[in-house]
């Protein structure tokens, strides 16, 4: 079982980076996501997902396409720190409400992994990821160009643990 939803994980990333003034535009989050869903399938006690959205293979490498519909409207520009989102109600939309953003929905340990990818990716262009991505099995075995098939979470454990 996965610990959150790609959304608050996507926040989060998003306000760390621009705290650190890294600056993360989409293509980049979306590189970034990957890698800390290969993070946390090698390094964490249970060795689970830390997100439940799928991950596919897409021309520019790995993509969630929830979290790249998110954020989408920036284009190729940074994603500006977030301190509020919307909560919408798939049933009714008169139901939506403005949610202040909350760091404390992701775990101090679980932070401290994120965090620990971010950095070791902060100086690489989102154009040099795309490139590592494009290297790596996972992406490769998966990609078949126009289709967006699913780089399954065995596959990125399998090839993060050799």
């Amino acid at each position: 079982m996965s610990k959150y939803k790609v959304l608050d994980v996507c926040r989060y990333i998003i306000n760390y980076s621009n705290n650190k003034n890294y600056g993360i535009s989409n293509l980049k989050l979306q590189k970034i996501l990957y890698f800390v869903q290969a993070y946390f399938l090698t390094n964490t006690k249970l060795q689970t997902p830390c997100f439940e959205e799928k991950i596919e293979a897409w021309d520019f490498g790995p993509v969630v396409p929830e979290a790249y519909h998110e954020y989408k409207q920036y284009g190729s520009g940074n994603i500006p720190t977030i301190s509020s989102y919307y909560n919408l109600d798939a049933e009714d939309i008169w139901n939506s409400n403005r949610v202040e953003y909350s760091e404390n929905v992701i775990s101090v340990e679980d932070r401290q992994l994120i965090n620990d990818v971010i950095d070791m990716f902060a100086d690489y262009a989102a154009t040099d990821l795309v490139t590592i991505t494009h290297r790596q099995a996972p992406w490769n075995d998966a990609y078949i160009p126009c289709k967006n098939k699913e780089i399954t979470t065995d596959s990125i454990r399998r090839y993060f643990n050799e």
